[in-house]
């Protein structure tokens, strides 16, 4: 018998994850109360998902009336540990848990955890599809758009893996799952309003390496002195990803380095994780930047050590063609190339796509909702490499107070005004480039749909 039947739970949140939670409770025999600060027209998309069940809703605020007879609560990553509502029920000794504490409570399969401020999404694509290019059935979620729970809580049969992002949100209150392996791509600065201090964000990223065990292998990136730092507090068996050649950095680095690294100009990759070196070659890798090919090191280090053939890695290198929104190629158009990269919700994501494009000029188009972000250190690469700045959105005053001195600057209403403003300042060789550094939630639902709607006007044109 399920150990949730006729529990009473409250579910906080009624997005992808809390869906997830309450369509999988139900079908165990829980009593579910949902609680969301939205109300009813708002999240249409999340009860179309629920529409066949028979479940209790508190909408348009969080009333602790819903914690009455609570047995269970179950929060949804955007919702802040700091709510009144989650504060109250830790007040009542109510349990608290998590979707993906759920489903790794379920999982038979070895757990590949991907976390860091970017990269997190195309690391976690590109290792699914090496492991399916492998032959192997590998369950591909989490922060990724497809929630882990609704993979794991419904199939007949085990795969051979399941891959998850994580992000910090997810982390904490994630504290049995014990990932196989663990990667984490950086950290950068984000997420300043509900941290409210780098070093908080940190803490919470730290949470996946408190989860690993001595068995767990560690995947880091060693060109991030944050993630130097955390290396030391490693529990498991130690692999690193980095773009300079171990060999010239020398010392005891270079004696016990197991990971991969760039070589050749950038044009291969070595990776040292069994015995023998092996050598990836990048001619047809199709992403661009810097920070995709320390993406797809991190991924060959995962591959590796859960079994994946380098034959199959290589296969994935030469044909994967990258994920919608990250750095994506639009159209070319009069000379003018369009890239769509909405998932850049921070600053250091910006300065990431900036650097792939080192000889064209760059049209920038940034703004949003604002998360506490400092801009200023865009200004070295926006005076570098943008000719045209382009603000929209709530953040537009103050991105422009920290860089609009740098280039010629404009301040727009609408993404449509935005789009053609851009266009029109355009000339052949150039590169326009939605990359916001901030939230989409001023304008739309999500970035998804910001960077949809980019495309869309883009091909209007």
């Amino acid at each position: 018998m399920s150990k949730y039947k006729g529990k009473k739970v409250v579910v906080i949140g009624f997005g992808l994850s809390g869906v997830a939670v309450v369509r999988y409770l139900y079908r165990q025999g829980a009593k579910i109360v949902v609680t969301d600060q939205k109300q009813r027209q708002e999240l249409m998309d999340s009860f179309k998902a629920c529409a066949d069940l028979k479940i209790e809703y508190d909408l348009g605020k969080h009333s602790p009336k819903a914690l009455e007879t609570a047995e269970l609560v179950v929060v949804s990553p955007g919702v802040p540990l700091s709510n009144p509502i989650v504060q109250e029920a830790q007040a009542r000794k109510i349990p608290i848990t998590s979707e993906m504490e759920i489903a790794a409570s379920l999982l038979k399969e070895p757990l590949i955890a991907i976390t860091g401020t970017n990269g997190k999404t195309t690391t976690t694509t590109v290792l699914g599809e090496m492991f399916k290019a492998d032959g192997k059935q590998a369950l591909v979620g989490g922060n990724i758009g497809k929630p882990l729970l609704d993979l794991v809580g419904n199939r007949e049969k085990a795969a051979d893996v399941a891959i998850a992002e994580v992000s910090s949100f997810q982390l904490e209150l994630a504290k049995k799952m014990v990932p196989a392996v663990a990667v984490f791509t950086n950290i950068d600065q984000d997420h300043l309003d509900r941290y409210g201090s780098m070093d908080a964000y940190v803490e919470a990223k730290k949470g996946l390496l408190r989860l690993c065990d001595k068995n767990s292998y560690v995947v880091l990136n060693y060109d991030d002195p944050v993630l130097q730092r955390l290396s030391q507090e490693c529990p498991g068996k130690l692999l690193w990803f980095t773009k300079q050649d171990p060999m010239k950095v020398g010392g005891e680095f270079a004696e016990k380095f197991a990971g991969a690294y760039l070589k050749d100009q950038g044009t291969k990759i070595a990776a040292r994780i069994t015995n023998k070196e092996e050598v990836y070659d990048l001619s047809k890798f199709r992403m661009f930047g810097d920070h995709n090919k320390e993406n797809l090191m991190a991924a060959i280090c995962a591959a590796r050590v859960q079994g994946v053939s380098p034959k199959s890695i290589q296969k994935v290198i030469d044909t994967f063609e990258g994920v919608s929104h990250r750095l994506e190629f639009v159209r070319k158009k009069d000379g003018v190339y369009f890239f769509n990269d909405s998932k850049a919700t921070n600053v250091n994501s910006v300065i990431r796509s900036l650097q792939s494009f080192k000889r064209s000029p760059v049209i920038l188009l940034a703004g949003g909702r604002d998360k506490d972000m400092d801009y200023t250190p865009l200004n070295t690469y926006v005076r570098g490499r943008v000719k045209i700045l382009i603000l929209l959105g709530e953040a537009k005053e103050k991105i422009n107070r920290a860089i609009g001195d740098t280039v010629e600057t404009y301040l727009v209403g609408t993404f449509e005004e935005a789009v053609l403003l851009a266009y029109q300042k355009s000339r052949s060789g150039d590169i326009i480039l939605l990359s916001p550094a901030c939230a989409s939630f001023d304008m739309f639902r999500n970035y998804e749909e910001r960077g949809d709607y980019f495309k869309k006007l883009v091909q209007q044109l």
